[in-house]
């Protein structure tokens, strides 16, 4: 039986299971509290744990995980081989703007203005556990990005049926 995802729940085998949303404030420095269920899944948690953040090439929100989320990333990307262009697009979108973000003692760390400025981060921050990684958010994009994800999910719930089902055999 798989492990109850909670809290801290390191979830299945090496690769933490972030879950949840949780909305944080972002104070004038430009500190947010990552919240406590997803620092508990940081290596290094409760003494120097340390996230990654990038901004997402993809829309108006940054996109955050571990280093052994980078490492898996680096992996699939390194095996296309050294010169293919599709490598080069993600390594600059993803690796080259990648920040690593110290968290301090009371689990915050400092996003960077352009980091804010491309989430469009404005006093609050969401932050949304997608199972291996996490994205943060600005509140008000998040609850139409999460209306708009319901409506594809509710049109193709059956294809979560048949891969549930394919994957119990």
């Amino acid at each position: 039986m798989p492990p109850r995802l909670g809290d801290g729940d390191a979830g299945w085998g090496e690769t933490p299971v972030f879950i949840g949303t949780h909305i944080v404030g972002v104070d004038a420095k430009g500190r947010a509290s990552v919240p406590a269920p997803f620092r508990a899944l940081l290596p290094g948690a409760g003494e120097k744990a340390r996230v990654y953040v990038w901004p997402s090439y993809r829309g108006p929100w940054l996109e955050a995980g571990d280093a052994a989320l980078l490492a898996r990333y680096q992996a699939a990307l390194s095996a296309r081989g050294e010169f293919d262009d599709l490598r080069d697009d993600f390594d600059y979108a993803i690796f080259g703007e990648a920040r690593a973000l110290d968290l301090d003692e009371t689990g915050r760390a400092s996003l960077p203005e352009d980091l804010r400025a491309h989430a469009q981060l404005n006093g609050k921050a969401a932050f949304v556990g997608l199972s291996d990684r996490f994205e943060i958010w600005s509140p008000p994009l998040l609850d139409a990005r999460v209306a708009e994800a319901r409506a594809r999910a509710a049109e193709k719930r059956g294809q979560l049926a048949r891969a549930a089902a394919e994957a119990g055999k």
